[in-house]
């Protein structure tokens, strides 16, 4: 086996010191471009590439980011993970991605793992953290910021959309197209996110004058939002029009009406979700849905992480993000203006 080019043998060729050569492989060091185009040169003609896990030992920071996600089977979370990604990328740190779950003990699995792995820093969506979690995480140092998701506790940072405001966006809509009889398919209800669009939800149809007629649980998964819908449509007094959770339960929904039911969308029932994915817009769809902003939820992500990062001491912050109404054809249309 052909030894490791060093720093050192790169510096030579290149004639310059080994400090310039660890500032042209370190993201954000000041170093001259006409120095860092040679060092750069000298080092793929050499074969040369940085020892990263030295570096981490020296410096006692590993330029990793842990980033838990629970549901990859949502269509938003790939577009977003990639967007956390490539941001974080662009500040100089590696992205270790583990999938979790809403259960406490596997979670607890993942964040040991990341501790071990000496993470800077940790990005969590949609998976809650216990006390006992947070503290640890805490006790050593590691920033923690929830992504699409939000719980009680002071010292968690977290982005989110404006998830009450969006439900109560989809009930005027709702209620402006005339209809009286509307149902709700939740998410899983241990969720802020569900939460709190379940609630504006409600809050929106109470100002209208009008109780939730239905109300099944889908807990954010295809085949259970299928099973809910059957339970909700396949009776005598079904609801004029519905509310899922998110678009990846909506489109469950809308395949189980029009291909089992045989119920027209939105002739017969109209329906809508959260989340705005690209399948929403696809024709087979149309789908009316509120936007989850996901370029500016993931800048403010990583511009909390950073400054936390700088500063562990910093106050935790809470950012809520607009999230408009899309109205697409799923849903029948109001007579004036939508509010």
């Amino acid at each position: 086996m052909p030894a490791r080019v060093t720093s050192t043998q790169v510096a030579e060729k290149a004639g310059v010191s080994r400090s310039a050569v660890s500032r042209v492989f370190t993201p954000g060091a000041s170093v001259a471009p006409a120095t860092a185009a040679k060092v750069r040169s000298v080092a793929r003609e050499l074969g040369y590439r940085p020892n990263v896990l030295a570096r981490s030992l020296i410096t006692g920071q590993s330029r990793i980011i842990g980033l838990v996600v629970a549901y990859l089977e949502n269509q938003f979370y790939p577009e977003a993970i990639e967007k956390l990604s490539k941001s974080l990328q662009a500040r100089g740190y590696h992205v270790l991605v583990f999938m979790a779950s809403n259960d406490e003990a596997a979670t607890q699995t993942v964040i040991d793992e990341l501790l071990d792995y000496q993470v800077d820093g940790i990005i969590v969506a949609s998976v809650g953290l216990s006390n006992d979690l947070t503290t640890r995480c805490e006790d050593a140092g590691i920033p923690i910021v929830l992504f699409n998701r939000d719980q009680f506790d002071d010292r968690l940072s977290s982005v989110t959309s404006d998830n009450m405001a969006g439900g109560r966006k989809l009930a005027e809509f709702l209620a402006a197209g005339g209809h009286s009889r509307i149902g709700h398919i939740a998410g899983w209800e241990g969720a802020s996110t569900q939460i709190d669009r379940e609630a504006g939800f409600k809050a929106g149809l109470m100002d209208a004058g009008i109780k939730l007629a239905a109300r099944g649980v889908g807990n954010f998964d295809f085949e259970q939002a299928k099973g809910a819908a059957r339970e909700m449509f396949d009776r005598d007094d079904p609801p004029e029009a519905v509310f899922v959770a998110n678009d990846h339960m909506a489109f469950a929904v809308m395949d189980v009406l029009r291909f089992e039911l045989g119920i027209s969308v939105p002739r017969e029932v109209s329906v809508v979700g959260y989340d705005d994915v690209q399948i929403a817009a696809w024709a087979s769809y149309d789908l009316t849905t509120v936007r989850q902003r996901a370029n500016i939820m993931v800048a403010k992500a990583v511009d909390i992480l950073m400054t936390r990062l700088e500063d562990i001491d910093m106050p935790a912050r809470r950012v809520c993000v607009d999230a408009p109404l899309i109205i697409r054809g799923s849903a029948r249309l109001p007579e004036g203006p939508a509010s």
